[in-house]
């Protein structure tokens, strides 16, 4: 009658144009529609006509979408509308659908991500991180979601996670006089917390569990908690440890190991307290930082409360993932469950199981059975492999857990089960050693001699290694130059540092050639004191001699630097060209003589 009730509906409220089925639940159908008066697509999650059946509901329906639509943050799933559309069911009688109407999203649920596969640390703590920052925003609003699961976690194409259905779990828990008797039990078995599972009061808490359980998943593919029945699952939660996640993928860290381990805590004030706690401690798993955290003993069912919750869950069983257990009591109305007397005789038995365990106990301790049993060693304060030969010798197996803790890394803290419990042989038990303490800041021991330093190191937890000397211009002989690792750098208590000490001595660099401003200036670097000379047999101002030669001296020593400042010579003037001597002028010529045949020369005869 619901499926046909709602499949008759056209329009919501005369605005919303009902389209196709995008995803169904036991309590809702999830269609995309469009909204005629703003022409954008959303998508309309349309409830069980029978809730609406409930006057608490439909008051704490609109409470909760309006505090819902409040809520804006790029991580939450955004509700525009809320409402009830009136119908007529199968008989003709009136009906009424209540309705929500959201942010379309684009993408993938991370139901079907998981169901692909597990995924790398750096992806898990991603989905994750995106999952606890919408529940850090929704928990400072006030708001618990309470059905945290990956079919209300959105995988964007951009890789945006968002989280939806804010609210509207606590509408359908805290209305209806048949859940009542159930305490509010809400979420899909598997992501119980153990208070849903006890019918508890939730607070933000109750979301961080739910969100360890997804990252479990994300990070092995499957859930911490699996069988036939959700009453199994549900009592899974509040009895059972769940594994490591890297017994079941190996090759993940321990400190992804331990950040799961606490957030799936059955007592609430062993959890991370806040989104944001989560948050950074997921941080610090990635970095290699491990989060301290101590198994507790799990939380104690009380009988009487334990079946009636368990047999309210068994009496619409044969489907526990498809139906929150909030929707299938609200449908349940006022059949019996038909398995209570199974229940009753469960209740019974367990009561006489604890009876002889206390009558054993009050015998005056445990019991070992020769051949049959064993009983687990006391080995805190021993070294790790001490510890595991002696828990080995035992016949048990040991697994070996390191948490952060001052005791020196190596240190067995203690067992669980605690030493003196008597155990079958084979059994494994955990054995949990100190890695020590947190990293912190390396303190500095600079310009101290060697003995105040080892001092100072060794008082802060530190192992003073080797000593060593180098050359330092600016540090007094024999005072510490610098540690290894430096000063400042985070270092895990017990580890080793090594002390660098000032020799006393600068090495002199080979600065002939060089400007002498240049070489002058490295001199005085390296605290020697510089006499500057120079000579004028050379030209140019590089040094051409140093009197200190390339290599160790002692600190605060004098160099001389010679360098060249030679004024250049002069060239001579040319010497002046000789004048030219004149030629001697011919005698002149006598006019008398001329033509003349001469004078007698012989007689003529």
């Amino acid at each position: 009658m619901t499926d046909s009730i709602i499949a008759s509906l056209r329009t919501l409220g005369d605005r919303y144009e009902i389209g196709e089925l995008i995803g169904q639940g036991g309590m809702a159908q999830v269609h995309k529609a469009r909204d005629t008066r703003l022409d954008r697509q959303v998508a309309v999650k349309l409830l069980k006509p029978e809730l609406s059946l409930d006057p608490e509901f439909r008051t704490r329906f609109r409470q909760e979408a309006q505090s819902a639509a409040r809520m804006s943050h790029p991580t939450v799933v955004r509700v525009f509308d809320a409402g009830e559309e009136p119908a007529v069911d199968a008989q003709g009688e009136p009906a009424a659908v209540p309705y929500i109407v959201m942010e379309y999203v684009d993408g993938r649920m991370v139901k079907d991500i998981i169901a692909e596969g597990p995924l790398t640390e750096a992806e898990a703590v991603r989905i994750t991180k995106g999952i606890l920052t919408a529940l850090e925003y929704s928990h400072r609003a006030g708001i618990v979601h309470r059905d945290i699961k990956p079919g209300n976690v959105m995988v964007t194409p951009g890789g945006q996670i968002k989280v939806m259905d804010f609210g509207i779990a606590r509408a359908v828990s805290e209305t209806s006089a048949n859940v009542a008797q159930t305490g509010t039990i809400l979420g899909t078995a598997q992501y119980f917390s153990p208070e849903q599972a006890r019918g508890e009061s939730v607070d933000a808490r109750t979301d961080l569990y739910s969100t360890g359980v997804i990252l479990f998943e994300l990070l092995t593919g499957r859930a911490p908690f699996e069988s036939d029945t959700a009453v199994g699952v549900a009592y899974q939660h509040v009895a059972e440890e769940p594994p490591t996640t890297s017994s079941i993928t190996p090759g993940i860290t321990p400190e992804m190991d331990s950040i799961v381990g606490k957030a799936l805590e059955k007592r609430r004030e062993h959890r991370f307290q806040t989104a944001t706690e989560f948050k950074q401690a997921l941080d610090d798993a990635l970095a290699g930082v491990l989060v301290p955290f101590e198994r507790t003993d799990t939380a104690p069912v009380e009988i009487g409360a334990a079946t009636t919750m368990f047999a309210a869950l068994a009496a619409d069983d044969p489907q526990p993932e498809a139906e929150t257990t909030a929707e299938l009591a609200a449908v349940r109305r006022d059949r019996r469950p038909p398995v209570a007397w199974l229940w009753g005789a469960v209740a019974l038995i367990a009561v006489l199981v604890v009876g002889a365990v206390a009558w054993a106990v009050s015998l005056g301790g445990s019991i070992p059975i020769a051949g049959l049993s064993t009983t687990v060693p006391a080995v805190a304060g021993m070294q790790e492999a001490e510890a595991v030969a002696a828990v080995e010798g035992a016949d048990l197996v040991p697994e070996v857990r390191r948490v952060i803790d001052d005791a020196e890394a190596g240190t067995v803290l203690r067992t669980d089960p605690d030493a003196g419990i008597v155990l079958s042989p084979g059994a494994a038990i955990t054995v949990v050693v100190s890695n020590g303490p947190p990293p912190s800041p390396l303190l500095s021991v600079a310009n101290l001699t060697e003995a105040q330093a080892r001092q100072a190191l060794e008082a802060a937890g530190y192992t003073v290694g080797t000593v060593t000397r180098e050359n330092a211009p600016t540090v007094a002989a024999d005072l510490v130059v610098r540690t290894d690792p430096s000063a400042g750098t985070d270092v895990s208590r017990g580890a080793t540092v090594n002390i660098v000490l000032a020799s006393g001595l600068v090495t002199v660099p080979d600065v002939t050639g060089q400007a002498i401003s240049s070489a002058a200036d490295q001199m005085s670097a390296l605290g020697l004191t510089v006499d500057r000379r120079f000579t004028t047999r050379c030209l140019g101002g590089d040094v051409v001699e140093q009197s200190l030669t390339p290599g160790d001296h002692p600190q605060g020593s004098t160099i001389t630097l010679l360098y060249c400042n030679g004024q250049p010579t002069p060239d001579p003037a040319p010497a002046p060209a000789p004048e030219p001597e004149p030629e001697p002028e011919p005698a002149p010529t006598n006019p008398g003589n001329g033509g003349g045949g001469g004078g007698g020369g012989g007689d003529e005869g």
